[in-house]
């Protein structure tokens, strides 16, 4: 049940990583390689504050904002200098790593002791149950951090997904995704398309460092290679996400992200405790990727072929 409960809540916040990319790579078809440097750098900056003993939610939403800063470095290398849009993201990731390096001051700084989120968290969960031992669900024993840590990530997905919907119905959310989906046509109605790719990395990029800043705070540290292939992370939750839900409406994909994050994460969880080598995570990970990008054509493909010809 450990397993199940902690395979769940880690779905839940990299499904704020998972929305964060759903902006850049299909909003703006922008393949934006920061991500993982800004989650990593989310997780730096909140730990640090924490442990300068700063209030959690301050130090996660001073995360947020050190994401956000992120994402407009690269869309302005992208906008102002005409770098390309892979070259810019890999130029502001590769500045990240050293950045984090410098904010951390060492590789991995531990938060066992410090009050996080998490903590927060279990404090009102004791509240609420009126004691701080174990839960029983379903005849398991749950532990109450373990469930209120659960709680509150499902709270904060939920919350960042009807958010994201309601501001995707905004004008300026409208324009962001007309910006994306047509520039000339929107350019042609007044619309400056390079503040809108600007503004939407900064959006997506703060998403990325919020799930950084979470995950730092459930886990309980911060380590500087935490980051490393969370692109691929994101981009097969949605993958699996519109696979699942089978609508491209934009309330179904935010939905459909949020739970191809989950069950990705608990694929992983179901593979781990099967036996493979974490060291071949990655490496399955890429290649589920591959497999799911090339599917739907190759489907395509072959029911095409089966079809019988005109006559």
């Amino acid at each position: 049940m450990t397993l199940l409960i902690g395979a769940l809540t880690i779905g839940l916040i990299l499904s704020l990583l998972a929305l964060g990319v759903f902006i850049s790579f299909r909003v703006f078809e922008f393949p934006d390689i920061t991500a993982d440097g800004s989650i990593t750098l989310g997780a730096a900056v909140a730990a640090i504050l924490l442990l300068h003993h700063v209030h959690p939610v301050i130090a996660t939403i001073v995360a947020c904002a050190a994401g956000a800063i992120a994402g407009m470095v690269t869309g302005l290398i992208h906008t102002r200098f005409g770098i390309n849009k892979l070259l810019s993201g890999i130029l502001v990731m590769t500045a990240l790593y050293s950045t984090n390096l410098h904010i951390m001051g060492r590789s991995n700084v531990p938060l066992l002791d410090q009050r996080t989120l998490a903590s927060l968290a279990e404090g009102v969960g004791a509240r609420i149950t009126g004691g701080t031992g174990d839960l029983f669900i379903l005849d398991w024993s749950v532990a109450l951090r373990d469930a209120a840590v659960l709680m509150t990530s499902f709270i904060a997905a939920a919350l960042v997904g009807l958010g994201l919907y309601g501001f995707f119905r905004t004008n300026l959310g409208t324009a962001m995704q007309a910006a994306g989906d047509n520039p000339q046509m929107i350019r042609a109605l007044g619309v400056n398309v390079e503040n809108m790719i600007v503004l939407g990395l900064a959006l997506s990029n703060a998403l990325v460092a919020l799930s950084g800043a979470l995950l730092a705070q459930y886990q309980g540290f911060a380590d500087v290679q935490m980051g490393i292939g969370m692109v691929v992370w994101g981009l097969a939750s949605i993958i699996i996400g519109e696979a699942l839900v089978g609508v491209r409406q934009l309330g179904f994909i935010i939905t459909g992200a949020i739970m191809g994050s989950v069950l990705f994460r608990l694929l992983v969880a179901i593979a781990l405790r099967a036996g493979l080598d974490p060291n071949d995570l990655k490496l399955v990970t890429a290649v589920f990727v591959f497999c799911a990008l090339i599917l739907p054509a190759f489907l395509k493909r072959l029911t095409g072929a089966r079809q019988p010809a005109p006559r």
